[in-house]
């Protein structure tokens, strides 16, 4: 077995390279961008960036130079401020944020007091938010989360941006099928967070699921036979086609790659239509566990499941993460988009959003009972 002191150092290692690399994501994401832009709000869906930009580095002081270093608040007002429960995100341009300039000053200083706390701090097993670095991983997590939040605003927005896309998919994979049986669903990985937990074994029926996500150009077989009265957020006729507005530039709708942008009742209609319905999250991760999923790491997908805790759950590192949102008004999204870090994109990760949204990176693969 290796020494401790060894395995800590390992740790730390990898805490310090993903902080770093969350950062440059950041900072490359918004450099583009004027103040102005910055200070916007572009939609009541979403915060100002600078908003996000500022949240980004409250959370990592609380949980790293605050809780774990006991130091006092760097700005007094930040935790009413910068709550994301405290104001809606229609309420945050009201609010006294730091401008760019000093929210970036801001992250600098909270940054340096974090890797401070990690060089000073003995990553002990014995305490859930030390043992292999979880407070580290927790900030690192949400920073990368926010970036993805973040390019939902900009899309929104308009303005031009490098952005990204899915990516092709075959288009003609078909389903699998999968017999009845059980499977260990959640995930127990040291960042996993405490929706994913406690592991479990968990049962399904015999059932078929699509191989891959459901396709542009299938979705719009089902707007042409009348199936929703709306397109996809962002899509727009030009004569007989589908055109799209992606971050800045209007394009043809690629037929290819899986649609996007589309909410829980749309793919829930879009299942009913093809006489199929949507998975469960237990089927869509005994499925992905077994291998036999194609076109992953391309959009969320949707589920027909409300989120709620697994059987032994318990809240942590704080109840506002995801048990307050523990019912029937939220859907379960597995996965991961194209624009999901590798931190978070792991198969036993849970998102989940209101049934109505579109602004995510969200599309959907169908299932049916066997």
């Amino acid at each position: 077995m290796r020494a401790t002191a060894e395995v800590t150092g390992d740790v730390k290692k990898r805490v310090a390279a993903e902080l770093e690399a969350a950062r440059a994501r950041t900072t490359a994401l918004l450099e583009p961008f004027s103040d102005d832009q910055l200070t916007q709000q572009v939609s009541p869906l979403m915060s100002p960036l600078v908003w996000d930009l500022a949240h980004i580095g409250h959370f990592e002081e609380l949980w790293i130079s605050r809780r774990l270093g006991g130091a006092a608040p760097i700005h007094a007002d930040a935790d009413d401020t910068y709550d994301a429960f405290a104001h809606v995100r229609e309420e945050r341009p009201s609010l006294e944020l730091l401008d760019p300039r000093a929210t970036r000053s801001y992250l600098d200083d909270v940054r340096a007091r974090s890797l401070q706390v990690l060089e000073e701090t003995q990553l002990e097993d014995d305490d859930p938010l030390l043992c292999g670095g979880f407070a580290f991983g927790l900030v690192v997590q949400h920073e990368q989360q926010h970036v993805e939040t973040m390019l939902q605003t900009i899309q929104l927005s308009g303005w031009e941006h490098p952005g990204g896309t899915p990516g092709a998919i075959a288009g003609n994979m078909g389903d699998v099928a999968v017999e009845a049986g059980s499977f260990v669903m959640g995930g127990d990985d040291d960042w996993a967070y405490d929706n994913e937990r406690p592991v479990h074994e968990s049962e399904t029926g015999a059932y078929r699921i699509d191989v891959e996500p459901v396709s542009n150009r299938d979705y719009a077989a089902f707007l042409a036979a009348g199936g929703w009265p709306e397109p996809p957020l962002s899509w727009e006729r030009a004569g007989d086609a589908w055109v799209r507005r992606r971050f800045g530039q209007h394009e043809p709708v690629p037929h290819s790659e899986p649609v996007q942008h589309v909410s829980w009742d749309e793919a829930n209609a879009y299942a009913a239509w093809a006489g199929k319905r949507l998975p469960t999250e237990a089927e869509w991760e005994r499925a992905a566990k077994l291998g036999v999923l194609d076109g992953l790491l391309k959009v969320w997908e949707w589920t027909s499941s409300n989120l709620s805790g697994y059987p032994g759950f318990r809240a942590f590192p704080y109840p506002e993460y995801s048990e307050v949102f523990f019912g029937s008004d939220y859907k379960v999204l597995r996965g991961a988009s194209w624009a999901t870090n590798k931190t978070v994109a792991r198969v036993t990760f849970r998102n989940w959003d209101f049934p109505v949204r579109k602004q995510i990176f969200a599309g959907f693969r169908c299932a049916s009972d066997a």
